[in-house]
């Protein structure tokens, strides 16, 4: 794991103690349903249909997503069981999280 994802997943966790975080597959689907969540975090080893799933209800409610870290991972970090996907309902954590995911990302690349 680079450094910037350390930095996402340190902030994505301090975002879960300000209570700005959302995790598994039914409440993320009922954040991005009424508008709360401002970016979506999938586990880069959730299986095709989660991902498919996600990625095509992020597109129609025009919210960002990103497909990053495993599942174990996300859900350590939020200190939950393995959790494939995750939901940030604040823009200004969200916006700080994604930056440093796609600098982390265009390191790898």
């Amino acid at each position: 794991m680079t450094n910037n994802l350390n930095k996402a997943l340190s902030m994505l966790a301090i975002a879960t103690k300000a209570g700005k975080v959302v995790s598994g597959g039914f409440m993320v689907e009922k954040s991005l349903q009424q508008g709360m969540a401002n970016l979506v975090i999938i586990a880069c080893d959730a299986s095709n249909n989660t991902k498919e799933k996600f990625i095509n209800k992020c597109t129609y409610y025009e919210v960002p997503y990103r497909v990053c870290t495993d599942s174990k991972s996300l859900g350590h970090i939020i200190g939950k069981q393995d959790r494939m996907v995750v939901a940030v309902t604040d823009e200004g954590l969200a916006n700080q999280v994604m930056s440093k995911i796609d600098v982390s990302l265009d390191m790898e690349v």
